[in-house]
């Protein structure tokens, strides 16, 4: 089969790595355009350029995929399959429709549970103790399309969104080959989403960055990890963004008397914040212009006591 690859981000280079190792021939390779990237700003080309690149395959970059220059593109390269992973632009039929075999999607949760573009990080900061990987077949919805193949894992206490990225990364390379070996014995079946059972993944916003420290701390605790390592959870302290990156749970569920949501209550060996159940042991922090340091570093170069409140 000839396969046409469409990806962008490092999620996708595992599938890509896979496909050119199992000795499929990728005909071409569909990423979206350098950008500037970094503190520095500077024009960098996505991982799925720099990985087609290294072994050497034709790129291709279209600023939208709906222009006809483009299709006509992917018209000459008579792609049999067209697989995507985390492309980040939305296909038109002229496209999904342009393979014989149509277009395949690795999507990183079981469908139709979080549909949408941030399926990582909401399944960890809504406190899932599964998620997984969807093979499935794209029409013009949502990830709406039939499902092929699908894997369970389990979403650990101590993953962080990048684990877990990585995890499924891997497992989704591998169950697209799966897929591929039976598609040609002819052997893949198709079922339909039950779209009654559909959950959402919305792109992160700004606002889900925002620590509320009225919320209970196992709240918290999955926002945090569900962050990182990109974008991070934050809160301010003396006027400046605080980043915090790790935490652990103490007095899970316990009221808080005394104190209010986002106060210090000991900032010595163990830095424990009150939050709207429990409390939180920082763990990791960075603050704006710094670099992410183990809580005793922090401790070092900056002067945050007991009775500061977080978050103002």
């Amino acid at each position: 089969m000839r396969v046409v690859f469409m990806g962008t981000p490092d999620f996708a280079v595992p599938a890509l790595h896979a496909l050119v190792n199992a000795g499929y021939p990728v005909v071409g390779v569909v990423t979206q355009p350098d950008r500037p990237r970094g503190r520095g700003g500077r024009i960098q080309p996505p991982p799925v350029k720099q990985a087609a690149l290294r072994m050497g395959l034709p790129v291709l970059q279209p600023v939208r995929v709906r222009d006809d220059y483009f299709i006509e593109q992917l018209r000459e390269l008579k792609p049999d399959i067209i697989v995507v992973a985390a492309y980040g632009q939305i296909l038109p039929p002229s496209i999904l429709y342009l393979p014989p075999r149509g277009c395949v999607n690795i999507h990183a949760s079981l469908l139709p549970r979080y549909r949408g573009a941030a399926p990582i990080h909401r399944a960890i900061m809504n406190g899932e103790r599964e998620t997984g990987v969807t093979i499935m077949l794209m029409d013009e919805g949502l990830d709406t399309g039939d499902i092929l193949l699908q894997q369970a894992v389990s979403i650990e206490e101590t993953d962080n969104a990048g684990v877990l990225h990585d995890r499924l990364a891997l497992l989704g390379a591998e169950l697209l080959l799966k897929a591929l070996q039976l598609l040609k014995q002819g052997n893949l079946r198709r079922h339909p989403q039950e779209d009654s059972l559909a959950t959402y993944a919305p792109p992160l916003t700004r606002e889900d960055e925002i620590i509320n420290w009225e919320k209970a701390a196992r709240d918290l605790y999955n926002q945090i990890r569900g962050l990182d390592p990109w974008p991070g959870a934050r809160t301010w302290w003396e006027g400046k963004v605080l980043k915090v990156w790790r935490v652990s749970i103490k007095g899970e569920g316990n009221p808080v008397n005394g104190v209010i949501p986002g106060q210090v209550v000991t900032a010595g060996e163990e830095v424990l914040v009150a939050t709207g159940k429990g409390y939180l042991s920082l763990q990791e922090v960075q603050l704006q212009g710094g670099r992410r340091l183990p809580i005793a570093d922090f401790l070092r170069g900056h002067n945050l006591v007991p009775g500061t409140v977080l978050g103002r």
